[in-house]
């Protein structure tokens, strides 16, 4: 993975392969952005105009290569698009830096070396340049006869060296350290999501997380189908019994001594949804290794969580099976009684991701956690109505809503706040049951949410985040984000935990 390093050398005596710079879109054509000045020197002034020469016009995730001036020991200079100058302050947003990190990094794969002379007049800007860099040089070519992290045939970007932060400063270092977990983490989740569904099932899963429990001091517990039976997880069971691949639910805790508070963190896997008995159409079954998207996210944001050494406990709990049809699979019609003692009258096995979480979200109830977050590709219904790269946020308690959404701008991550009706919850009732695991079709996702809060202990606060839009990108890559698995919700998880570890979060 890209090595991360802080410099204050003078951006022409870097050895290195590209010098990385900011162009900004101004009124009157682009504009080279602070942190590239001693560059724009060496062309006399004259680089904005140069890129401008070269069809450059600054917007966001635009880049263009040009010789880098004489005497430079970087043979190329490698300007990226920043959007529009900033009205106030020259200051960029965090997430404009991102973007425009991760979409260098991502032309420079092969590159040994690149030195980005973004601008970084403070610790979080120096954050959000590594985390770009690192997730936007993200590949995974492991099935590919090139293997090895190749990107179309070339190794991704070495090092990225931050030209203007400052190597010996606590926040800096400090800020370079979370980027590295943060980022290590989320390309972990990344790689689970792309893994093709014959390598990765419930037990492999179960096993890469044991592993990583044992790397960084966190506590893992594994449930299989012979403990699932004996403790009544009819939810979790009744989605995995059609495959050879039994289910898991698998428990990840990190624990602080310091820490006053507790978070769970919910995650759907199912390492392969065909949709069941209720199967899926083909054009709709493809991509369907990425249903586990949830629980790697959970995962990834446990352990980054640890490795952060965050003043917070934080619980993960993965509820992993495959939904697929045999002889013994759930049936339409079927009743299951869950965990919590309720049954379900089960209309569709393609709605199968809510059935899992029930049974995790009433055991993580168990705990008496202060806060709980599930996080799942959970419904159609929300891509259709947040598009692809936006995930929908449910709650019970709208201040703790609000305070999701907000935490997932503050790290680059596009949400919106969703309703829960009470008008769509008579649409689950059920003559044979106690619910049904489906309602309305209209509000399909809403009703979703509706389901999973029936499965939230009493006075626990709740949040739902369907990350069905943004989970997976099977449209070409944009700034740090790759095709394919993306790490939806790592960051929000990440920084709600660190929020909750501060007192700032409920």
């Amino acid at each position: 993975m890209t090595a991360l390093t802080l410099s204050t050398a003078a951006a022409s005596g870097l050895r290195a392969d590209a010098i990385v710079v900011g162009v900004a879109k101004g009124p009157e054509g682009p504009v080279v952005a602070p942190g590239a000045e001693a560059v724009d020197k060496a062309y006399d002034g004259g680089l904005a105009g140069i890129l401008e020469t070269l069809g450059a016009s600054g917007a966001e995730g635009e880049v263009t290569k040009l010789p880098a001036p004489s005497g430079f020991k970087a043979p190329v200079v490698v300007a990226v698009g920043l959007g529009a100058v900033p009205e106030q302050d020259d200051t960029y947003d965090a997430e404009v830096l991102r973007r425009a990190a991760g979409a260098a990094a991502r032309v420079l794969a092969g590159a040994k070396k690149a030195a980005f002379a973004l601008p970084i007049p403070d610790p979080a800007d120096a954050g959000a340049v590594a985390e770009g860099a690192r997730l936007g040089a993200y590949a995974f070519d492991a099935y590919k006869e090139n293997g090895n992290g190749a990107k179309n045939g070339k190794a991704p970007l070495g090092e990225a060296t931050l030209i203007g932060g400052k190597p010996r400063d606590a926040a800096y270092k400090a800020a370079i350290a979370r980027a590295t977990a943060v980022t290590e983490e989320l390309n972990r989740a990344r790689d689970l999501i792309n893994t093709p569904p014959n390598d990765l099932n419930p037990e492999s899963f179960a096993a890469v997380v044991s592993a990583a429990g044992k790397e960084h001091g966190i506590k893992v517990q594994v449930l299989d189908e012979k403990a699932l039976e004996k403790g009544g997880y009819g939810g979790i069971l009744g989605v995995g019994k059609g495959s050879a691949a039994g289910p898991r639910l698998v428990k990840l805790s990190y624990t602080s001594a310091k820490a006053t508070k507790h978070l769970a963190f919910v995650g759907k896997g199912i390492t392969y949804d065909s949709g069941g008995i209720s199967l899926k159409p083909a054009g709709h079954n493809e991509t369907m290794k990425c249903d586990m998207s949830g629980a790697a996210a959970v995962f990834a944001a446990v352990v980054a969580a640890a490795r952060l050494g965050l003043e917070v406990n934080v619980t993960g709990w993965l509820a992993l099976a495959e939904n697929m049809p045999s002889g013994t699979a759930t049936r339409p019609g079927d009743v299951l009684r869950m965990y919590s003692g309720k049954t379900v009258e089960v209309l569709n096995t393609d709605a199968e991701g809510r059935l899992v979480l029930a049974d995790a979200l009433w055991k993580a109830s168990e705990e008496k956690p202060d806060a709980i977050i599930d996080v799942a590709t959970l419904t159609g219904a929300m891509v259709l109505a947040l598009g692809n790269r936006t995930f929908g946020v449910m709650a019970n308690d709208d201040a703790f809503r609000a305070s999701i959404v907000e935490a997932a701008a503050e790290v680059g991550e596009e949400s919106w706040p969703m309703p829960l009706p009470e008008h769509l919850r008579k649409g689950m009732d059920s003559p044979t049951a106690d619910i049904a695991n489906m309602g309305e079709r209209m509000g399909g996702g809403l009703v979703a949410g509706l389901f999973l809060r029936e499965f939230v202990g009493e006075g626990i606060t709740w949040a739902h985040l369907d990350i069905a839009g943004p989970a997976f990108n099977e449209s070409g890559p944009f700034g740090y984000t790759p095709k394919g698995g993306t790490g939806s919700a790592v960051r929000t998880l990440v920084r709600l935990a660190e929020l909750t570890a501060a007192g700032d979060l409920g």
